[in-house]
């Protein structure tokens, strides 16, 4: 169970590196940025996803 609270925040780390990349290449590569904010968008949406399913299951097992 600890691992996984690992890899919910580990999608958080991720996010803020594609975010870092896509300011980074702003200015010389729109196309790659774009893409960068895209993958970041969908690694904070996982976070949160998995952050949901790992309550609900919490939940079920204390029943």
């Amino acid at each position: 169970m600890k691992i996984q609270k690992f890899f919910q925040y580990a999608y958080l780390a991720f996010a803020v590196l594609f975010i870092y990349e896509a300011v980074i290449n702003w200015n010389s590569d729109r196309n790659r940025a774009y893409m960068m904010l895209v993958i970041a968008a969908l690694a904070v949406f996982m976070f949160f996803f998995r952050m949901r399913f790992a309550k609900k299951m919490e939940d079920r097992n204390k029943r």
